[in-house]
C-alpha cells in the first residue's frame, strides 16, 4: 500500500509539474507532436508503398502455352504436373475457345475474323496461368513447367518482374530505415527539448537531494511527466492521422493516380498506426526525461 501511495502521489506531481511549467512543457509537447507527424506521414507512406508491392506481385502470373493440337487427356496430365509443382499459389486453365470468345467481345475486328474461325482452324493456344508463393522463385517455377510435355511457351515477364523485385525490396528496406531514423531523431529532439526543461528546475532537483530523496525517488517524478508529455503531444498526430488519412481515402476513392495504386483501407490500419503513436510518444518522452536526469545531471 506505502509503495501505491507513493506512486500515485508521483503521478499526482508529475502531472501538475507539466502545468505548473506550462511554457517549457509546451515546447516539449509541441516538438513531440511536430516530430510525431512526421513519424505518421512515413509510416504510412511506408505500408501504403508496401502493400502496392505485395499487390504486384500477387498479379504476376506465368502464362503456360499449350500445343495448338493439345488432347483432353494430355491437358489433363499437364494439369497434373503443375499441381506437383513446389511453389504454386494457384493456377487458372483457359481454353482455346474461351480465349477466342474474349477477344471476340473486345473487339469488332476480331469478331468478323474469328467468327469464321471452326475449332480445327483455330491458331490460339490453351493456357495454364499460373500464381506462385514466393515471387523471387518464379524464374524456377517457370522452367520447371517448361519441361512439362504439351508445354510449348513460358512466358512470364522474365527479367522485368526480377527487377521490380529487387526495386520493391529496395523500397520495403529504404522506408524502413527512414521509419527507424525518424523515431531516433524524435527520441533526440524530445530528449534536448526536455533537457532544458529538467535544466531549468535544477534547484528544485537540489532541494530535493538535501532531504535526503535518493536518486530514483527524483528520476521517477521527472520520468512520469516525460510518460504524459508523450501521451498529450500524441493527442493531435493521432486525431490528425485517423481523420487525415480517412478524408484522403474517400477522396480519392481508396486509390490513387490508377486503380493499380490501392490505398489500404483505413479500418482497422489507422487504429495500429495510432497505437504505435502513442507508444512511441510515451517511450521517447520516458526516455528523454530518464536521459536528460541521468547525464546532464548527474544524479
Amino acid at each position: 500500500m506505502k509503495a501505491f501511495r507513493i506512486l500515485s502521489r508521483n503521478i499526482r506531481d508529475s502531472f501538475k509539474s507539466v502545468f505548473r511549467n506550462f511554457a517549457l512543457s509546451l515546447a516539449s509537447i509541441s516538438c513531440i507532436t511536430i516530430t510525431l507527424i512526421v513519424v505518421s506521414l512515413a509510416i504510412i507512406l511506408t505500408y501504403n508503398v508496401n502493400n502496392f508491392a505485395s499487390l504486384v506481385e500477387k498479379d504476376v502470373t506465368i502464362v503456360a502455352f499449350l500445343d495448338v493440337d493439345i488432347t483432353d487427356e494430355e491437358t489433363d496430365k499437364v494439369e497434373e504436373k503443375i499441381k506437383e509443382l513446389d511453389n504454386i499459389d494457384s493456377y487458372i486453365f483457359r481454353s482455346k475457345q474461351e480465349i477466342t470468345d474474349e477477344m471476340m467481345e473486345s473487339s469488332d475486328i476480331f469478331d468478323s475474323i474469328m467468327s469464321e474461325w471452326s475449332d480445327e482452324e483455330n491458331p490460339l493456344q490453351a493456357t495454364f496461368q499460373v500464381k506462385v508463393v514466393d515471387i523471387e522463385k518464379i524464374g524456377d517455377v517457370a522452367d520447371e513447367i517448361k519441361k512439362i510435355e504439351n508445354v510449348s511457351i513460358v512466358k512470364y515477364g522474365e527479367g522485368m518482374v526480377e527487377q521490380m523485385v529487387s526495386v520493391f525490396d529496395s523500397i520495403k528496406n529504404v522506408s524502413f530505415v527512414i521509419v527507424i531514423a525518424l523515431v531516433l531523431v524524435t527520441a533526440f529532439l524530445i530528449s534536448n527539448t526536455i533537457k532544458i526543461t529538467i535544466f531549468s528546475r535544477r534547484r528544485e532537483i537540489e532541494i530535493m537531494r538535501l532531504v535526503g530523496a535518493s536518486n530514483i525517488n527524483i528520476k521517477i517524478p521527472f520520468i512520469l511527466e516525460g510518460l504524459f508529455l508523450g501521451l498529450i503531444g500524441s493527442i493531435i498526430p493521432v486525431l490528425s492521422t485517423i481523420y487525415g488519412y480517412s478524408a484522403i481515402y474517400k477522396k480519392f476513392g481508396g486509390q490513387v493516380f490508377t486503380p493499380i495504386i490501392q490505398l489500404i483501407k483505413p479500418e482497422p490500419f489507422m487504429y495500429f498506426v495510432s497505437l504505435a503513436l502513442v507508444e512511441i510518444g510515451i517511450l521517447v518522452g520516458m526516455f528523454g526525461s530518464w536521459r536528460a536526469v541521468k547525464k546532464h545531471l548527474k544524479i
